[in-house]
């Protein structure tokens, strides 16, 4: 049981808790929290000529008014309870149990009438805004990607090439193994991006596979030096490049 001292003690907070509460409450009107509307209390007709950026601060920070609005007046709810059982002489007694309250958790909550493992509101929910599934492939969703189905699709990590093939804020200097060329600094800057094979970037087809062409770019004129390197470029003879028939083992 509380002594007197303690009791007395504890009263005192409280009512300076209380206190200190009903003039951020009556502060709080100040922000005519009982309007209607945001544009009530900025002297606002309507939203017609303002940009949705501004209404949404304002609508953001009318909600947080509200919220702390809200948790000031449960709090100070809890202050009336605490002072109601001081007077009645249960205060320190578990309104569940009827076990004594440890001091140590009444100096740390002079509001609680329950003890810890009757407190009510213990699940801590670990449910998120909608919104933030929209917030967070720039944070984890999107890492490099190692296994990007054999390359058949432009994934976040060629988004990432594309751009980088333009300059980023590292230099060869910036590594302790000093880079030999700006684009050894980028992520595979060999890869192919939007195709797999090399012969993928100047072969065509019509609609339906048939109709194989070959359209010259400066990597059919790598891909054919390649071959002719290899000794196996003597099938193509010298028919131009569109006239040419796709190499085959057969």
């Amino acid at each position: 049981m509380l002594t007197k001292q303690q009791l007395s003690t504890f009263r005192n907070i409280l009512l300076k808790e209380r206190e200190d509460l009903e003039n951020r409450i009556e502060a709080s009107d100040e922000k005519d929290l009982n309007k209607g509307h945001p544009h009530e209390s900025v002297g606002e007709l309507s939203s017609y000529d303002n940009h949705p950026a501004d209404e949404a601060t304002e609508l953001f920070e009318r909600s947080k008014d509200l919220a702390l609005r809200e948790h000031d007046e449960v709090l100070l709810e809890n202050i009336d309870k605490a002072l109601q059982a001081i007077n009645e002489g249960t205060y320190g007694i578990c309104e569940v149990c009827g076990k004594d309250i440890p001091i140590e958790r009444l100096e740390a909550i002079p509001t609680t009438t329950y003890c810890k493992e009757h407190a009510p509101d213990q699940y801590t929910s670990n449910d998120r805004p909608i919104e933030e599934e929209i917030l967070t492939p720039p944070f984890g969703k999107f890492d490099f990607d190692d296994s990007n189905d054999e390359g058949l699709t432009f994934d976040a990590e060629d988004s990432w090439q594309e751009v980088a093939q333009w300059g980023t804020s590292e230099t060869p200097s910036d590594f302790e193994d000093p880079k030999a060329h700006y684009d050894d600094v980028n992520i595979e800057p060999d890869e192919h991006l939007g195709y797999v094979e090399d012969y993928e970037n100047f072969v065509g087809v019509d609609m339906y596979g048939q109709k194989i062409e070959f359209y010259p770019n400066k990597q059919y004129e790598k891909y054919v030096k390649e071959l002719d390197e290899e000794g196996i470029m003597t099938i193509f003879g010298d028919l131009p490049a569109h006239e040419k028939e796709p190499y085959t083992e057969d």
